[in-house]
């Protein structure tokens, strides 16, 4: 089989929101990784770790929807200059801060909270924004190059994260991290406009409550949509612990900072060689067992990082869970995409962002609790087992999910 260039990457406009996003991510993934060494350097506290998740959960609860809203209504392009040139801002403050030797916890937890009051709404505006660039056929592989410009940008980031902390210092990583924001600004001005579909019912003041309720609504009523999210919700919720990481790293593994850098790389490592592998297929067949199939599988190596006192063991499970995330979250965006219109991805992206990104950080505050009492690993472990009993629960509830064959909405 000969490798050939990736369909989605042939359209010019998705190909640099693809290039700036491979920038930017690297640099915010350096970021993760330094906030959590940081936190660990001024506590010493599991549950100082496990509050990261908490700053990140609770703006994106209550500003998703909104979010969500906006991007159906307003120019999603323009959106994603404002939000962009907030998040320079906030980590430009977090290396000022940081230089200056006056950060302190509360510093790091409010510039948190506004990265995720941000992302509540940068986020939708760039899913959406996404089947504007390519053909509806060539949506599945623009998911699949998204998810390897998160994963490549994932390995790249915590490994220079580790070297930097190493070498420069905190606030070297987290002005780099400012300045590979501009990576997507610059693809933003070199697209131009994009068109995008309205609601034909939409009023003057379309961002109310009425909007967020109709997307809430479109949710509720498709049961492949909503199963695909809390699947994808109690999985990464009982799985996370990202958060724990600086722990494992010095107290359980006795590696620095490189090493914990290339720990936090791991899972990307085993993202990008699987989101390679899926960008050369047109198509995926009986999504809905491969869908199922792989969350186990993430439980299952889960279980096997809890378990290991070995480095490399550490790493391989880590990257395993990984890949077995990366073929779960191709076949979840593909499947919500394809099945919801145009005038109303934001709101489905907005819901789904409670569910995707409100599973893991609340699973990262619950790991901290259970580590602050019962020790890492075990938080680690019983996780593992906590997001396999869940498949297992969903796969009875919505059987339509795990007969699902593919097959775009009609």
């Amino acid at each position: 089989m000969f490798i050939h260039i990736p369909p989605a990457l042939k359209h010019r406009r998705f190909l640099l929101l693809w290039s700036g996003l491979l920038i930017s991510v690297a640099g915010s993934r350096m970021q993760f990784a330094a906030i959590l060494w940081h936190i660990r350097s001024l506590s010493d506290q599991p549950i100082a770790l496990g509050g990261i998740g908490l700053a990140r959960v609770v703006p994106i609860i209550i500003f998703s929807l909104v979010g969500g809203a906006i991007a159906d209504v307003f120019d999603r392009r323009k959106i994603l200059f404002v939000t962009q040139s907030v998040l320079i801002a906030t980590a430009s403050t977090l290396a000022w801060l940081t230089w200056s030797g006056n950060i302190q916890l509360w510093h790091i937890y409010a510039l948190t909270v506004v990265e995720a009051m941000t992302a509540a709404f940068d986020l939708p505006s760039r899913q959406a924004l996404t089947p504007n660039l390519v053909p509806v056929h060539d949506l599945p592989n623009a998911f699949s190059m998204q998810s390897m410009a998160f994963t490549v940008g994932a390995i790249a980031g915590p490994a220079l994260s580790g070297l930097f902390i190493g070498y420069l210092g905190l606030s070297a990583v987290y002005i780099t991290n400012a300045i590979t924001y501009l990576g997507i600004i610059l693809a933003l001005v070199m697209m131009g406009p994009v068109a995008q579909q309205h609601s034909p019912s939409e009023k003057k003041a379309p961002v109310s409550l009425t909007a967020i309720r109709e997307g809430i609504t479109f949710i509720f009523e498709r049961p492949i949509i909503l199963s695909s999210m809390i699947l994808d919700f109690f999985a990464t919720f009982f799985s996370a612990a990202n958060a724990l990481m600086p722990i494992f790293a010095v107290d359980i593994l006795h590696v620095g900072e490189i090493g914990y850098g290339w720990l936090l790389a791991a899972e990307s490592v085993g993202s990008a060689l699987t989101a390679g592998i899926l960008s050369q297929f047109d198509n995926i067949r009986h999504q809905g067992k491969i869908l199922l199939g792989a969350v186990i599988s993430f439980g299952i190596w889960t279980i096997v990082f809890g378990v290991s006192r070995w480095y490399w063991l550490t790493f391989v499970a880590l990257a395993l869970m990984g890949a077995s995330d990366t073929v779960s979250m191709v076949i979840r965006n593909t499947i919500r995409q394809l099945r919801t219109p145009d005038y109303i991805r934001g709101r489905m992206t907005s819901v789904n962002q409670i569910f995707f990104m409100g599973g893991p950080q609340l699973g990262e505050l619950e790991a901290g609790l259970v580590a602050q009492f019962f020790g890492a690993p075990l938080a680690v472990i019983t996780g593992g087992l906590g997001c396999i009993a869940a498949v297992g629960w969903i796969a009875k509830r919505w059987p339509e999910l795990r007969t699902y064959e593919g097959e775009e909405a009609s």
